[in-house]
């Protein structure tokens, strides 16, 4: 029913396997543990894209996290409603409540796929997805501190009895409680680092269960499970969580420093626009309207200005000068003539 998944797993379980099987040998525990180990590694490269995508969604989500807590006070009583305004605002801010679950949701399948393609190498058994009977026989013949990497602790007595020379339970104790309370406590760490990078104004009461949850329910899940997985399986969740803890730290550095170098460009250009100290502000100068040449021809030309002669406010009137010819100015002086005043003095004179 699940083939899509488990042909693609058996299939990279058995390319990392032929690798290290060429260096440590084919029936070696290392190789098979190795192979393992790089098949998550593969897994994880491969989804890398969407985890760094998850996490922008996450921070985005944060930063309009009381527009959030406001639509939910005001449409505390209408679900539907809520629902709708909560659509519009993740569309408006460019989020998808998907991007944040989706590497979440792919680990599902694989862990299913290897959970199956473990528990299917058992003695006697001819093939297993791309692994034939030479590939089960060195699965099975692989040989860890005393214990198979498909024993688990809770194996039944006659299923351990079935392996060649039988399998003591102490021997699977000793290497399959290391391996759980490393992956439980991986697990924790995994989950802390997660939340000290919460936003404290973007806690709810879903978010502060959703952390419990992962914080303390799920590394306790995978201390319990261990009991029934086997010591592949827990290889699995060992180097998964390792692999996440470590991704999580280079990631989040990168987006930090990304952060801090978007506001340290936005301060740098605020304070070039700003005026420096002690300085006024300068307004931009209005600039002049330009005729055009068509209302300059249309526009008739202005009289030219007269000299204005009268006096100025306190000034005597300046009396014209008489010139050669009893002209002032060229401009001839009124009142009696020369003749008319020879011949009035000569009247005086008789």
């Amino acid at each position: 029913m699940l083939d899509f998944i488990y042909y693609p797993v058996s299939f990279i379980l058995w390319c990392w396997h032929w690798v290290f099987g060429h260096i440590f040998g084919e029936t070696s525990a290392i190789s098979w543990a190795l192979g393992i180990v790089f098949l998550v590694f593969t897994l994880r490269a491969i989804m890398f894209k969407p985890m760094v995508k998850q996490v922008r969604s996450m921070r985005k989500m944060q930063e309009f996290a009381p527009e959030i807590k406001k639509l939910q006070k005001k449409y505390a009583n209408d679900k539907q409603k809520l629902a709708q305004e909560m659509q519009k605002l993740q569309a408006q801010h460019g989020v998808s409540p998907l991007g944040g679950c989706l590497p979440m949701l792919l680990q599902i399948p694989v862990f299913i796929g290897l959970f199956h393609v473990l528990r299917e190498f058992e003695p006697n058994k001819t093939e297993n997805y791309f692994f034939d009977a030479k590939g089960v026989e060195s699965y099975m013949a692989a040989d860890l501190f005393g214990a198979r990497l498909s024993n688990w602790i809770t194996q039944p007595s006659a299923e351990l009895a079935a392996f060649p020379g039988g399998i003591d339970r102490g021997s699977i104790f000793l290497v399959a409680i290391p391996l759980m309370i490393l992956a439980s406590a991986l697990t924790h760490l995994t989950a802390r680092h997660s939340v000290a990078r919460q936003n404290p104004d973007a806690a709810t009461q879903q978010t502060a269960i959703m952390n419990k949850l992962t914080l303390y329910i799920f590394p306790l899940g995978v201390l319990v499970g261990g009991f029934f997985f086997p010591i592949g399986l827990l290889i699995y969740w060992l180097s998964n969580n390792s692999w996440t803890l470590m991704q999580q730290h280079v990631v989040y550095q990168k987006i930090d420093k990304e952060e801090a170098a978007a506001k340290a460009a936005a301060v740098e250009k605020r304070s070039a626009a700003a005026p420096k100290p002690g300085q006024k502000p300068t307004q931009p100068k209005k600039a002049a309207p330009q005729r055009k040449p068509a209302d300059d021809a249309a526009t008739p030309a202005a009289p030219e200005s007269k000299p204005d002669n009268k006096p100025r406010p306190g000034q005597k009137p300046q009396a014209p000068k008489p010139s050669d010819n009893g002209k002032a100015g060229g401009t001839q002086v009124p009142g009696p003539s020369a003749d008319r005043s020879r011949k009035k003095s000569g009247r005086k004179n008789r």
